[in-house]
């Protein structure tokens, strides 16, 4: 296997393997450590069954089953991210984090293209290692004495999904967690901003309008260009990012074309700062 950084913040590929034949387990050390160490990985012209999707994700850890996104017929562990020609919104269209709002959030997700349009329908990433490392020593001091609350209510709670069948179980959107604000990544061991504006509301102890101008802060910092990649998708095309250490954004300028992949995540642990 060779690693093949994307760029100077985030992201590499992986060549030279078939994630369709059943991983050694050196290989799957290899994985994981290209992930903690590049925050997202990449595989290029895979042909996998659902039956093998389920296999490669699973040998990471166990397999979160989606309470929010409709799943694959006949497989419960895979999560649908669909945009049909007619839609007009796309699913994951904002910076965020998935799971930030579970008390244990998710290692990360492995997303497989199934099929995607002819241009368009790319995927940011962006290190939140490198957003927290290029922080000054002030505000890293300020942000390790705070936590910050997430929720998954304002996102898939009732009425917010509720005329769009790529979604369901409005009323189990009932999660909230509390988290530093800068985490020890379990594996790197890198310290890494744990926020997100997909679902983080507010820090601990203080209103969402005190929140607010030091998290659009924060958020205005950790987009710029030299923390992240783009990736262009291709049928094939997998791409398995770390939620502890990155965030993602699935740009939507495909209009009128169809985008389906298949998702799997992977439970993860506690956080400490």
């Amino acid at each position: 296997m060779q690693i093949k950084p994307v760029t100077g913040g985030v992201g590499a590929e992986l060549l030279g393997i078939d994630l369709a034949q059943p991983l050694r387990q050196d290989a799957v050390a290899d994985i994981r450590a290209a992930l903690a160490e590049h925050g997202v990985v990449f595989f290029r012209d895979q042909d996998l069954t659902p039956a093998q999707h389920i296999a490669f994700a699973g040998s990471f850890g166990p397999i979160n089953i989606n309470r929010f996104f409709r799943a694959v017929d006949g497989y419960p562990e895979i999560a649908e991210v669909r945009k049909e020609p007619e839609q007009k919104t796309n699913v994951g269209g904002g910076w965020h984090t998935d799971h930030s709002y579970d008390v244990e959030p998710a290692l990360g997700s492995v997303l497989y293209a199934r099929e995607v349009p002819d241009h368009g329908g790319d995927t940011l990433f962006s290190s939140m290692a490198a957003a927290y490392d290029a922080l000054s020593d002030g505000l890293k001091d300020t942000l390790r004495g705070l936590r910050a609350v997430h929720s998954s209510r304002h996102v898939f709670g009732p009425g917010k999904k509720s005329d769009d069948p790529r979604y369901k179980n409005a009323e189990q959107a009932t999660q909230d967690a509390v988290h530093p604000v800068v985490v020890r990544h379990p594996d790197s061991g890198k310290r890494v901003l744990f926020v997100n504006p997909g679902f983080t509301l507010h820090f601990e102890g203080w209103t969402a309008d005190e929140s607010k101008p030091l998290l659009d802060y924060l958020y205005r910092h950790a987009a710029r260009p030299e923390f992240g990649c783009r990736f262009q998708w291709r049928e094939g095309s997998i791409a398995f990012w770390d939620n502890r250490a990155t965030w993602h954004y699935a740009v939507n300028d495909y209009h009128g074309a169809r985008r389906l992949m298949h998702r799997i995540t992977i439970e993860g642990v506690g956080l400490a700062g």
